[in-house]
């Protein structure tokens, strides 16, 4: 891999030592500023994409800056973040989440509605079940991230900003929340805040939330069966 920023050429890459599944996370500093390269693993992803809804998404203060797209080396480049994931969340911080969901929601790209049923290659029982509620509800389409577990979610001082924006896209708002709710192994009094803190007086459905916890969990078992 080659790697250029600003024209120039960078050698002095750092292995980061906490990785994900869908990139190869490097460092490196440029005119006294640290930056994130992130190799890109996962091959069936639309980068151009990632790269486009990170630039938006960013403009809103949700995520760090993107500055080079390189698809022929198989790279991108952005600020490194300075701070830390939550493996259990008290109450503010999941009214920061949500704050932070409902801006996330409110914004919109050009592609086509993600089709969760075509990711799926076997149907439980379950499954089933929760697809027919779930085609029995109303659509709510947003932009979503759809990958909400806690390496994605970074805390600054004042801040919270998302990463990893490979599998955003156009879906419905309640699987975030489902993703939300299942990444932090939330019981019924936290589905309760979270719900009441991004529909207010709106008004919400605990059943679709409830299928969109099986599809989720499902989707996650064959994801991660697939790739391990």
């Amino acid at each position: 891999m080659r790697v250029e920023f600003n024209g120039q050429k960078i050698e002095d890459l750092q292995f980061l030592p906490e990785q994900g599944f869908s990139n190869i996370n490097y460092t490196f500093i440029f005119d006294k500023k640290k930056y994130l390269l992130r190799q890109f693993k996962l091959q069936d992803r639309d980068r151009q994409l990632e790269f486009d809804v990170q630039t938006l998404v960013c403009s809103k203060g949700l995520a760090a800056k993107p500055y080079e797209l390189n698809l022929a080396e198989g790279y991108m480049i952005c600020d490194f973040l300075e701070g830390h994931h939550k493996e259990k969340l008290e109450r503010e911080n999941i009214a920061h989440v949500v704050q932070v969901l409902k801006i996330l929601h409110r914004l919109h790209i050009e592609q086509p509605v993600l089709d969760i049923k075509k990711e799926f290659s076997v149907f439980s029982t379950e499954l089933k079940e929760a697809f027919e509620v779930i085609d029995h509800t109303p659509k709510e389409t947003v932009l979503c991230h759809n990958d909400l577990n806690p390496k994605n979610l970074i805390f600054l001082d004042r801040s919270l900003k998302l990463i990893d924006w490979e599998f955003a896209g156009m879906n419905d708002r309640y699987f975030d929340l489902a993703a939300f709710s299942v990444e932090f192994n939330f019981e019924l009094l936290d589905d309760a805040y979270m719900l009441a803190l991004y529909f207010g007086k709106e008004g919400w459905n605990k059943e679709k939330l409830d299928a969109y916890k099986v599809v989720y969990k499902a989707l996650c078992q064959q994801w991660f069966h697939e790739n391990t």
